[in-house]
């Protein structure tokens, strides 16, 4: 499963990697496009997975984080021109403003989708799924916090959009059981992380494997990935490393928060 963030010709430098030149967006789908593999929803996979539907034989979901206003501008008429569906997931608190909290990247500050914007895409067969109202760290939040995070998401767009919203991000990938089993309780049926591999049939619904695409990934990367050419793939166990890491952004976060 691939993952992508933005593209647009104007990007902070702290955000390049990220936000990628709508050419080379367009290069990443002809090599899709190339590779022969199904292109479907994240949902669509989950229902496959569990015998609700028909897979085809290779399947590919093309997921997008965020929702950055360029998803709109860039993104979709290059997925629709390709007959490719996609999955985006988005940060609510956010919608019709700017992505704050990547602020810290440089300017320009990326703007947000609208309402009017998503609910469009939403009709015209994209996907949408939530990721969070304001972005945070969810492994490294009070457990109430947490839940605030999954459920007001998930009820803002459900309420926008007239219908219940299946799939969840995690921001940044964290996560971890506690997070997981609220993102269950809040009424999901799968959850994407990072990961940085290929996914597998083996994936747990509420840890997907994706694999994040970079402006400074080759087309031949791409299609080397599509051909199962990766050294990760999904699923493999939370290492203690990143439980270490974990540990150290809540220590973060706590010391940010007694410093304001």
């Amino acid at each position: 499963m691939l993952l992508f963030h933005g593209v647009d010709d104007i990007a902070p430098q702290g955000l390049r990697p990220w936000i990628m030149p709508p050419e080379r967006f367009a290069e990443h789908m002809d090599a899709v496009v190339a590779s022969g593999r199904g292109a479907i929803s994240i949902s669509q996979l989950v229902d496959g997975l569990a015998g609700r539907a028909t897979l085809p034989e290779n399947p590919v979901a093309i997921t997008f984080d965020d929702g950055l206003a360029d998803f709109a501008t860039w993104a979709w008429p290059a997925l629709r021109e390709r007959c490719l569906p996609a999955t985006l997931y988005v940060v609510t608190g956010s919608i019709g403003q700017r992505a704050v909290w990547l602020g810290p990247f440089g300017e320009p500050v990326p703007p947000m989708l609208s309402w009017d914007q998503l609910r469009r895409l939403d009709d015209e067969g994209c996907e949408i799924g939530a990721h969070t109202h304001t972005h945070p760290e969810l492994d490294t939040l009070p457990q109430s916090r947490v839940e605030e995070e999954v459920r007001r998401s998930r009820s803002l767009l459900g309420e926008a959009l007239g219908h219940p919203v299946r799939s969840f991000a995690y921001p940044h990938g964290y996560h971890g059981a506690r997070v997981r089993a609220q993102v269950v309780a809040a009424g999901f049926d799968s959850a994407t992380a990072v990961g940085n591999g290929l996914s597998s049939d083996a994936d747990d619904p509420f840890a997907i494997t994706r694999l994040t695409v970079t402006t400074d990934m080759g087309t031949d990367v791409v299609r080397r990935a599509l051909d199962g050419d990766h050294p990760l793939v999904g699923p493999y166990p939370e290492r203690l490393r990143t439980k270490a890491w974990r540990t150290y952004r809540r220590a973060r976060r706590i010391g940010r928060a007694g410093m304001r």
